[in-house]
């Protein structure tokens, strides 16, 4: 079936490839669908669910049955690609789906018997008995006869890429609209304005790859092409991405790329990353995608060699390929004789063109004729017949003998990317298409993707969206493409296809209507048609027509279904990059971290930090571990990592008023070198961070953050910052990884440091709680605050996270002459339990208010308004039956509650919770355990008993205050 001469491939380079374990021959510069076609191969897979044959139906991006499997070797298998859009390379792979034992003779087929048993949405009323049946009966049948392609069983062993860009103009489509605005844009008068032009396929061109006989400024449309792109590529502000697909467009203009760097080598050539994302910032986005050719709906509209017109013509020309040796052109617009007469031309005999319409074009009519096409006029196409490939057409009542039925109903222009960037679309009874309408981003739709088809069209479009001036390229002027409506017979009771690759019939459209569905986005999901892969690109307009007629109602009432990306399927490769393994959730390590290692440290994961979670001795346990860790710093000191804990400086002469409006504390009044402890609501009024923030100058703030919440919090502020106080001037730097922090807590806190300090004065008086002091520790530059999260007289040191291993050995053989050392995480909570203090996300919920937690007392009573304030004046925010914190003392003094158990009132409803358990630990400064809770109405219960549950029964447990150890304060301010 390969033409002797023409095309785009390179003869010189044959390619060899397998289909089925059958060994066939290529040429570069195919694709797999043309090459199988080249080879007479056209039953390529089973349909989805009836396990019909199916064939090649079109030649890019929108073909929904030609989907393959490709096993590049070593592990690497990849479903569901389009045959279509699948370079070929030597030693190619490839493999049909859904079919056992194979694609000929496929057990699957049998569904046909049952074919009317089985419309749509019948799995939610056959399967409704017994009802456990389903899991473990029905959809495991379903899914093994079912489905499209199986799942890779090995890692995914290849590398991905990722990088951002940021360009002035993105161009998506590189035919003849995307290259003429790529042009204008990046000329002489482009002034350094960066230009990226996408386009999915393996080279430039669109559309006009298959149309050497167009003329652009008075040469071949191929030479303009090779001229264009040289043009592009010596300009030093263009970028040029082929085999890139734009899959998604996000807020923005952010616009989602998807790069295929070596798909198209053999796997032994194929080096470095398989395909790289690119995430595009782009002041404006010209959309030249192009439009997608509508099949017809008739009975038996699926068979193997039932094609779209255009895609055979990109066959014969683009690829040397004729995809059949007897014809039938069927259309109802003058653009679908234009396919006959080029088919005609290269070869192919074309024995009629069917057209419904009772007076074509004369003159069309008369140039099919001439090359001996019969002119079926008035006639539609009603059924086929064929096992494994057509072999006549049915119209009307006489039946033409073919092995090629090519389908032209018109373009449908592709607005996924319009439809995704939020834009608005617009059903035009002109052009019986829907249309870019209202665009809701800085983006504008040429050429085809905005219902301009004819050639000269789509270069005026694409030059004017590219700056327009000087240049403009032209074309002959031809016969302008017109799309007709989408018609559909009244008496379609048979398998005639809307939805090829979700095997939905006209038939089930209208059963969907029948059942009550009358918004399309309904019939959608019943049917199913427009979903999966396919994305409505063949399908959707037909499916509107069809459902127009239904429910009576104009198209344009009816709607159009919303796009989603991805645009094309996109591999989670592509999507995740370097993020997996070890690296889907980098480990951070402190600066101490070698050293607690060495020395026996136990670690934790926090967020995504390792965390010495305590030091053993020897075999000891972790409760004797942190018994001795809480003993020790209770009684003399303990030196603490607490680097991760989130540091952001915010800077500039708004900053105090910047924090006033975010905190619900008043910073404004705050003194340089003081501390204030802060909480951070949202805006529904519940906690949602909270840290320790002292002012280093009157507009320079170092502000304090969970460990868990630092990310959070920057992006919090940031988007305050830039969206709702964008007069105010202050600027936001984290700096949670240029800053180790070394906490020293403990009665001899002040006598370790004052063995390593200079430039500052330790004294109680000099050096008061909740300030800070600048000067050096162990000779190092050193931000000092006097804050504690034990209680207990506490400093922390933060110094250059790059100088903080030498200090904190420095502060270690300090500690050691009073007897202290090091302790961990779990010292720190129970320590902070101890004396009642809150962990943002442990002690709190998401629902509970900084009044709940009893932390009521840091909200400025003056404050005109903050970040949740309006949220916590409402009366049910301040009900006396909200959950609050309490401590809970165990009847059982030897046992630690559960944290997350359910707390039940033994005097009400015992199956009823009241509450939980946030945090529970053995004290070992009280030698007793103790615990966190928060309860309904929880300060009115102090003083009486409750019951925690368990497996076995209710622990007795009296309500205490939250402050289990000096309750005055008096260890805090030593």
């Amino acid at each position: 079936m390969r033409l002797p001469s023409g095309g785009r491939i390179d003869r010189s380079r044959p390619l060899a490839f397998t289909f089925d374990g059958r060994r066939y021959t290529g040429y570069a510069g195919d694709t797999l669908a043309s090459a199988l076609l080249a080879n007479g191969v056209h039953l390529v897979g089973r349909s989805f669910k009836l396990h019909r044959p199916r064939g090649i139906l079109a030649a890019g991006v929108e073909e929904p049955n030609a989907l393959v499997g490709i096993d590049r070797g070593e592990g690497r298998y990849e479903p569901n690609q389009r045959a279509t859009t699948v370079p070929l390379h030597d030693g190619l792979v490839s493999e049909s789906q859904n079919r056992w034992p194979t694609l000929r003779a496929d057990l699957g087929a049998a569904t046909r018997l049952i074919a009317p048993m089985i419309p749509a949405g019948f799995y939610y009323k056959t399967f409704m008995w017994p009802r456990r049946a389903w899991k473990t009966l029905y959809e495991p049948a379903i899914r093994r006869m079912a489905g499209l392609g199986r799942a890779p069983s090995a890692p995914d062993a290849d590398r991905y890429a990722q990088r951002w860009a940021h360009c002035e103009l993105l161009i998506v489509g590189g035919g003849p609209a995307g290259l003429a605005a790529a042009l204008a844009a990046s000329g002489a008068s482009a002034e350094g304005r960066r230009v990226m032009l996408c386009d999915l396929d393996e080279e430039f061109g669109g559309s006009l790859l298959s149309d050497p006989e167009a003329r652009i400024d008075g040469r071949p449309a191929w030479a303009w092409i090779e001229a264009a792109v040289a043009t592009l590529r010596r300009r030093p502000n263009v970028t040029l991405l082929p085999r890139t697909t734009a899959f998604a467009y996000g807020i923005d203009n952010l616009v989602s790329l998807a790069e295929r760097l070596t798909d198209h080598l053999p796997p032994a050539q194929a080096r470095g990353a398989r395909e790289r994302l690119w995430l595009v910032r782009a002041e404006r986005v010209v959309l030249a995608t192009g439009a997608i050719e509508r099949p017809l709906v008739f009975r038996n509209n699926d068979r193997p060699g039932v094609m779209l017109a255009g895609a055979a013509v990109t066959y014969v020309r683009r690829y040397g390929v004729l995809p059949g040796q007897l014809a039938v052109v069927c259309t109802d617009h003058d653009g679908g004789y234009a396919p006959a007469l080029a088919l005609a031309r290269a070869g192919m005999r074309v024995a009629a063109i069917v057209d419904p319409r009772e007076r074509p074009d004369p003159a069309l009519a008369e140039e099919a004729r001439a090359v001996g096409i019969e002119v079926l006029a008035g006639a539609r196409p009603a059924d086929t017949r064929g096992r494994r490939r057509v072999r006549a057409v049915r119209v009307g009542e006489r039946w033409i003998a073919c092995d090629l039925l090519l389908m032209a109903g018109g373009w449908t222009p592709s607005l996924h990317l319009f439809s995704q960037s939020r834009g608005e679309v617009r059903w035009s009874q002109e052009a019986q298409c829907f249309l870019p309408g209202r665009s809701a981003q800085h983006a504008t739709s040429v050429g085809a993707a905005c219902g301009n088809f004819a050639l000269d069209s789509c270069l005026d479009d694409g030059w004017t969206a590219g700056g327009g001036g000087e240049g403009r390229p032209t074309a002959a002027t031809a016969r302008a493409i017109a799309t007709p409506p989408a018609r559909t017979m009244d008496d379609l009771e048979g398998p005639a296809f809307v939805d090829f690759q979700n095997d939905v019939t006209a038939k089930d459209i209208r059963l969907a209507v029948r059942e009550g569905f009358h918004s399309i986005e309904h019939i959608k999901r019943y049917t199913t048609t427009g979903m999966a892969t396919d994305q409505g690109r063949t399908s959707s307009v037909n499916a509107l027509a069809i459902a127009s007629r239904a429910l009576d109602r104009p198209v344009a009432e009816v709607g159009l279904t919303t796009f989603r990306s991805p645009y094309t399927p996109t591999g989670f490769g592509t999507l995740v990059g370097m993020a997996r393994g070890r690296l889907f959730d980098p480990e951070r390590r402190t600066p101490t971290h070698a050293w607690a290692a060495a020395r026996g440290a136990v670690f934790e994961d926090v967020g995504q930090w390792k965390r010495a979670r305590y030091f053993p001795q020897g075999a000891q346990s972790m409760r004797a571990a942190v018994d001795r860790e809480c003993l020790a710093v209770r009684a003399s000191a303990g030196v603490f990592d607490a680097s991760t804990l989130g540091k952001i400086e915010v800077v500039g002469p708004d900053a105090a008023e910047f924090l006033n409006r975010l905190y619900v504390n008043t910073f404004s009044k705050l003194g340089v070198e003081r501390c204030r402890y802060g909480v951070l609501c949202r805006e529904d009024g519940f906690v949602y961070d909270d840290g320790v923030i002292g002012r280093l100058a009157t507009d320079r703030f170092h502000v304090t953050t969970t460990t868990g919440g630092a990310a959070r919090v920057l992006h919090l502020m940031e988007d305050y910052r830039q969206t709702e106080f964008p007069e105010l001037e202050v600027w936001l730097t984290s700096t949670t990884e240029q800053w180790g922090v070394i906490a020293v807590n403990g009665p001899r806190a002040r006598d370790i440091l004052r063995l390593l300090v200079s430039g500052i004065d330790l004294d109680g008086e000099a050096f008061p709680h909740m300030s800070l002091r600048h000067g050096e520790v162990a000779g190092v530059p050193a931000r000092v605050f006097r804050v504690s999260f034990t209680g207990e007289l506490g400093f922390e040191v933060n110094v250059p996270s790059s100088r903080t291993g030498e200090v904190w050995e420095a502060v270690i053989a300090a500690a050691r002459e009073f007897g202290a050392g090091p302790y961990g995480t779990e010292t720190m909570h129970v320590l902070r339990a101890e004396k009642g203090y809150i962990i943002v996300g442990q002690d709190t919920d998401g629902t509970v208010t900084p009044e709940d937690v009893g932390l009521g007392w840091a909200i400025g009573k003056n404050k005109p308004d903050f970040v949740g304030r309006r949220s916590l004046l409402r009366p049910a925010m301040r009900a006396p039956a909200r959950k609050q914190l309490v401590g809970l003392r165990s009847a059982d003094d030897g046992t630690v509650l559960e944290e997350g158990a359910q707390i039940v009132d033994p005097a009400g409803d015992p199956a009823r919770s009241i509450g939980h358990v946030t945090s529970a630990y053995w004290s070992a400064n009280l030698g007793r355990p103790i615990a966190l809770a928060l309860v309904r109405g929880g300060r009115a219960r102090i003083g009486t008993m409750l019951g925690v549950a368990t497996r076995s029964r209710p622990i007795p447990v009296a309500v205490v205050e939250p402050v289990f150890l000096d309750q005055d304060g008096a260890r805090l301010h030593g």
